[in-house]
């Protein structure tokens, strides 16, 4: 008498089905095991969200200025929040960032600034389909909060350059810091004074390119 030996296929389908069941109360809890996502960062600005100066009236004959999009030096063109604790070292804070890159940020409040002096009769950000007599050039030299000095301290320097647009000659240039005390030895109190520093840089950089066309 012959014995039927059984279907190898069949006898593996079987067994790979059996296997799948005994995992499968496996793999409801290993989500119960992985740990939780990690939070997002928290984000600043360096616009405090003030209500904008009326603009000035433009002087008649003002030229027409071209803002061009700030540069920055070397580890201060990313949205890290950087801060010192002994130079030359620079580091960056973990959880904590800023919305934009600080240049991509005093773009537009560079352009704000100086259309609130009334010392141009336009003020555009580049690039732009218009042209203007004047171009300014910046470039952010250090946004970094200082923890070298108690209490500690955001200090943003920004240098500029005003340049004719026709000859490419410099009409004048200036180098602009200000070192602020934050209010509290953390991210958020660096970002705090990181606003009032940057507000009293486009007062002092408004100033300066005001004065110029009266020259």
């Amino acid at each position: 008498m012959t014995v039927d030996r059984p279907n190898r296929r069949a006898t593996i389908g079987l067994l790979c089905a059996g296997a799948a069941a005994a995992l499968a109360p496996l793999g409801g809890c290993t989500g119960a095991w992985l740990p939780p996502p990690p939070a997002p960062p928290t984000r600043f600005t360096l616009d405090p969200a003030a209500p904008a100066a009326a603009p000035r009236e433009a002087a008649t004959g003002a030229p027409v200025l071209v803002v061009a999009m700030p540069r920055a030096a070397p580890g201060f063109d990313s949205r890290q929040m950087v801060y010192q604790q002994r130079p030359p070292e620079l580091q960056a804070f973990a959880f904590h960032e800023w919305v934009d890159t600080p240049a991509h940020m005093l773009a537009p409040l560079l352009v704000r600034a100086l259309q609130g002096s009334g010392a141009f009769s336009a003020v555009l950000q580049a690039p732009s389909a218009a042209s203007g007599a004047w171009r300014l050039e910046t470039e952010l030299i250090r946004l970094q909060h200082d923890f070298g000095s108690q209490p500690s301290r955001m200090r943003l320097t920004l240098r500029a350059v005003l340049v004719d647009t026709a000859s490419r000659q410099v009409i004048a240039w200036r180098e602009f810091d200000e070192a602020v005390p934050a209010p509290t030895d953390d991210p958020a109190g660096g970002a705090a004074a990181a606003q009032q520093a940057t507000q009293r840089v486009l007062a002092a950089l408004a100033a300066f390119c005001a004065a110029q066309p009266r020259r």
